[in-house]
């Protein structure tokens, strides 16, 4: 029963991606859904070849030799066209498509990092008599909005002024840094506008009309504080004892990738990296989820800095399908994570010109210009891609690699209900996911 339910499924999926399936090939196939990176063996897709080695020659004219460019190109479980496709090469930001996928197995798509605010003193009067503590968990897009918009609660609470220090504990991290004493200094200025930097101001105008701006003065400096975590009471308790004021809830994973995917920030990376165990963890974590080698993923950090990461392109296009598998039972796409051509026009999609609807990450190094994602066809269903070039002059790699994907896609067209797949539901900004939302600031204190 199993062998005839996952010939039949791959019927089907031989099917969408423009092949007549035979009882041969559906069996061999078979193997593919324990091993995601499984290909049907075979010559290459003819016309695939033909436009891979056309693209190769233009590289070789302008003396990139075809040895240092790594392609790889698949459609389902059915390889069109690979050119050093099994082997780890300098991937750069394409670290990050396994940082994703590592995060959505450790974490939930939903999951948010919480924040805690606390005080070790009592609050008469507007003061709060005491320091007041911040507890961090590893929130990576804790930005000037997050802290306006904590500030604007604490105010709401009576809290004017502390006497204490601002005490920062645990994994705080602010505006992208990872040094937790210069994350504290950055919250403790936003608390107080009237000490506001342009950086303060230029992002407070992008809030919504009527924000109040936080009047919070911190009379002393920023501590921190590595021991274990205090035990919190309803009321001041002295010092051995903290009292609750607020609990701040970021944004979800899933809207912390997107954004680390379509600026490609590394610091993002990093953080989530850091929180998981480092990147021998990530390492693991995405090539199990993937089922590719781990030699074929070898990682030194979660953000792609450094040649030392190197990730076969065969390996990137399995760590995006396992994404996408990921996200459609919840009944989200791989776009909600990554940037789209023709949908996200900030970040690393500018100037950029692929074909409509392709769902793509980039990697750039000094001399390194790295490329995968999917583009949704008529002919093929699901075009999974990973191109990664080696050479001296990024621009024009980047040009050549549009070239590749727009010629690739002429030869399979597009089909608008293809598209479907693998773009972002259509869900509506809400508070809820905006950057400085009060609604995510959940009041602890019962005065």
């Amino acid at each position: 029963m199993l062998e005839l339910f996952t010939t039949g499924l791959m019927s089907a999926w031989l099917n969408m991606a423009g092949m007549q399936p035979s009882k041969q090939s559906s069996l061999q196939a078979m193997t593919w859904f324990g091993s995601p990176a499984f290909f049907l063996s075979g010559a290459p897709e003819p016309s695939t070849a033909l436009t891979l080695e056309q693209y190769l020659g233009e590289l070789s004219k302008k003396g990139w030799m075809a040895d240092s460019q790594g392609i790889w190109i698949q459609s389902g479980p059915v390889l069109l066209s690979s050119n050093q496709g099994t082997v780890p090469l300098p991937a750069a930001s394409l670290t990050k498509i396994a940082t994703s996928l590592a995060s959505l197995h450790t974490w939930e798509h939903t999951h948010r990092f919480d924040t805690v605010f606390s005080a070790t003193g009592p609050i008469k009067n507007g003061v709060l008599q005491g320091d007041l503590v911040v507890t961090g968990s590893g929130d990576p897009l804790f930005v000037w909005e997050e802290a306006i918009a904590v500030g604007n609660a604490l105010n709401r609470m009576g809290i004017k002024r502390v006497t204490g220090n601002l005490i920062v504990k645990g994994k705080f991290y602010m505006n992208y840094s990872r040094s937790i004493a210069q994350a504290g200094l950055t919250l403790k200025q936003g608390f107080n506008s009237s000490t506001w930097a342009r950086g303060y101001s230029y992002r407070y105008y992008l809030m919504p009309k009527g924000t109040p701006k936080p009047q919070l003065a911190i009379a002393g400096g920023v501590k921190i504080d590595s021991s274990p975590s205090v035990s919190f009471d309803s009321q001041a308790g002295g010092n051995s004892k903290q009292t609750l004021l607020l609990r701040h809830r970021s944004v979800t994973l899933a809207q912390i990738l997107k954004e680390m995917n379509v600026y490609s920030n590394n610091e993002i990376a990093e953080m989530l990296a850091d929180l998981m165990g480092g990147a021998q963890v990530v390492r693991q974590l995405a090539a199990e989820a993937a089922g590719v080698p781990r030699s074929e993923i070898l990682l030194i950090n979660g953000s792609g800095l450094g040649v030392e990461n190197r990730i076969s392109p065969r390996a990137a296009c399995a760590m995006l399908m396992a994404i996408q598998r990921k996200m459609q039972p919840l009944g989200l796409t791989i776009g909600d994570l990554f940037p789209v051509s023709g949908h996200d026009r900030v970040g690393t999609m500018i100037r950029r010109h692929m074909p409509e609807a392709t769902v793509m990450k980039t990697g750039t190094l000094r001399n390194v210009s790295a490329l995968a994602g999917v583009m949704p066809t008529r002919d093929r269903g699901l075009v999974w891609f990973a191109i990664v070039n080696r050479g001296n002059d990024i621009p024009a790699l980047r040009v050549e690699q549009d070239k590749l994907l727009q010629n690739l896609i002429k030869s399979w067209n597009t089909k608008p209900e293809a598209t479907k797949i693998v773009l972002p539901t259509p869900t509506s900004y809400s508070d809820d996911s905006r950057l400085g939302a009060d609604v995510r600031n959940h009041v602890l204190y019962g005065g």
